[in-house]
């Protein structure tokens, strides 16, 4: 994994490989116009555009590529993934338009022994995975921005033949009525939008419920212990690769029965939600 800084940005990529051993306003209608439902191909690359929730605990897209490695059912597939974060952003701090240029992110990587390789691909990444800042979705001044930015950010990547995706993020420790606020707004856009919605939120929500004792968020009430960010991760397998998480073999170093929870949870939370949502396009 090779990880970039700027003053603020923080870059972090790396190849996922399944055989790897390595550790409101009211919604906008996106002008793309997609079908309701899309058959595609499995996606083997993904861009991560999000802030800190993303890069906690040596990053959740990392987590995300050991899981699926370690999966029964992951048909050995390969999924490249680029995070592409900055600490407390919201969705319209971001200019995915820039991630996508020739010869700027994701042109080069770091593989086997520290060497570099320069990539070349028809297109960058085949998703694009986005999360706004935990409260903005819901905040009276920020909500639009929200609305408008998931948009714009899901014709940008449509543009350049990339899925949209949206990451719903969890309430807060101390404020858990924010969960059913965070869902349905991420449902709104994910609708408005034909995206699929990653539903992170509702899974943390599950599990504290089950096993209150399972720590899934730090003393400062909204970044992720290590256990949130591994049950992140698994809702992201089983919600957009479609992979159970469940038996995994990779447990981030957690108790058995611990990790054994987050993955039936995530699982379950996935089966659920998309039973009832639709996936978007994917």
């Amino acid at each position: 994994m090779n990880w970039i800084r700027t003053p603020s940005l923080l870059l972090a990529t790396g190849v996922l490989a399944a055989c790897s051993t390595l550790p409101s306003t009211g919604p906008a209608v996106s002008t793309a116009k997609p079908p309701a439902q899309t058959a595609t191909a499995p996606l083997r690359s993904m861009l991560w555009v999000g802030n800190s929730f993303f890069y906690y605990n040596n990053s959740m897209h990392g987590h995300l590529g050991q899981l699926m490695a370690g999966a029964a059912d992951n048909g050995k597939r390969s999924v490249r993934n680029v995070s592409a974060t900055i600490s407390g952003s919201g969705i319209n701090w971001h200019d995915v338009a820039a991630y996508f240029k020739p010869g700027g992110v994701s042109s080069y990587s770091f593989v086997g022994d520290n060497e570099v390789r320069f990539n070349t691909f028809d297109k960058p990444f085949d998703a694009v995975m986005m999360m706004d800042c935990s409260q903005c979705p819901i905040h009276p001044k920020l909500q639009p921005v929200f609305h408008e930015f998931a948009k714009k950010h899901s014709d940008t990547a449509r543009k350049h033949g990339a899925e949209p995706i949206l990451f719903m993020s969890w309430a807060y420790s101390d404020k858990p009525d924010m969960t059913e606020p965070l869902a349905a707004e991420y449902t709104k856009v994910g609708k408005a939008n034909n995206a699929l919605v990653v539903p992170a939120g509702l899974a943390f929500a599950a599990s504290l419920a089950k096993r209150p004792d399972i720590p899934l968020i730090i003393g400062d009430k909204r970044h992720p212990t290590l256990q949130g960010t591994y049950l992140g991760a698994s809702t992201v397998l089983a919600s957009v690769f479609k992979i159970n998480p469940i038996g995994s073999k990779y447990t981030a170093g957690l108790p058995a029965d611990v990790a054994a929870h987050l993955q039936a949870m995530a699982w379950e939370t996935a089966q659920k939600y998309h039973a009832e949502h639709g996936r978007g396009s994917l």
